[in-house]
């Protein structure tokens, strides 16, 4: 008993203004409030309209800050003066962000006594920007991570104070890897504000040389170019399930790609139906087959291929694309 009162003692807890806005941040936030940091403000995205309705939707972020009773601020652009002067009503030891969405001036950074820090995805310098998950899937990475990073003006730049290593599986997803970065960054936020406020850090420098960028995703990122190797494309479709998704067309219709293999032992010509099995589709590459295991054509549900050449008569030798 003596000894866990001795161990409270020595938790010194840290006031946080937090910034985030998607899924991702969610998990971040829960760990710091459950670690016992005071969070003062949560900053995220204006609610955006959803579906048929429009109606407002919240962010994941926000709906978490609403939940613990948080106050939330949602600038439509953080650097104005008026957002900047709300912000400062805030005082705070650190600034957390995770997945924000917009560029904090040198103003803000320097506003907590410890400046801000950055949850990103990847294993700085390599997939600096917006989609570092999705990326280090779709060029073929054996292993990504967790960066915390002191926040300076540049896109992803500042110092790297802590990292974590997360390996990439095979059958690896953009979903999948989402979800084992959220938690791992959850994780290793709660161990960095701690050494942070103890003065354990020793912040490096990043290497500029090997520093890559993750550019931002668009539906047009997953149309499926056959002249491509398969290895290539079965990582594409990996890398963006479930969104944006790899897709080509069949007859005029989108055709989504859910769940595909590389089969290297087959060549053929690229966007060609080489051969169809009862439950996979052959497609040739620049090297290789795509073999199409789950799809969904327009209009329709996502199906199996045995479930999709039931219902159509997919031949070798039509023209996927």
């Amino acid at each position: 008993m003596r000894s866990t009162e001795i161990k409270c003692e020595e938790v010194n807890f840290m006031k946080v203004i937090y910034m985030g806005t998607p899924d991702f941040a969610v998990g971040p936030l829960e760990a710091i409030i459950q670690a016992g940091h005071q969070v003062s403000v949560v900053v995220t995205q204006p609610d955006k309209p959803k579906g048929r309705s429009k109606e407002l939707i919240p962010s994941p972020v926000k709906q978490c800050a609403m939940d613990h009773g948080i106050p939330v601020l949602t600038p439509a652009r953080i650097k104005t003066e008026e957002a900047v002067r709300e912000l400062a009503q805030y005082p705070a030891d650190i600034g957390v962000v995770a997945a924000f969405g917009q560029i904090l001036s040198e103003e803000i950074l320097s506003m907590p006594k410890f400046g801000c820090i950055n949850i990103h995805a990847s294993l700085l310098p390599k997939y600096r920007g917006a989609a570092p998950i999705q990326w280090s899937i779709i060029e073929g990475e054996a292993e990504t991570g967790v960066t915390i990073m002191q926040m300076d003006k540049g896109l992803d730049t500042g110092d790297i104070l802590f990292q974590e290593k997360v390996p990439i599986l095979p059958e690896e997803t953009g979903e999948s890897l989402f979800d084992k970065l959220a938690a791992t960054g959850a994780s290793l936020i709660v161990d960095a504000l701690e050494k942070i406020e103890k003065g354990e850090v020793s912040p490096i420098k990043q290497e500029e040389e090997k520093s890559s960028y993750a550019k931002m995703l668009k539906k047009e990122t997953g149309r499926i170019d056959f002249s491509k190797s398969a290895v290539e494309l079965e990582r594409l479709v990996r890398g963006l399930y479930p969104w944006p998704s790899a897709y080509t067309f069949y007859q005029g219709k989108q055709l989504k790609i859910w769940k595909s293999e590389a089969d290297l032992s087959i060549s053929g010509q690229p966007g060609k139906v080489e051969r169809v099995t009862k439950d996979a589709v052959y497609v040739g590459t620049k090297e290789g087959c795509l073999v199409i295991k789950e799809l969904q054509l327009e209009g329709k549900k996502r199906m199996s291929a045995k479930e999709f050449l039931l219902g159509k008569s997919l031949e070798a030798g039509e023209m996927l694309g």
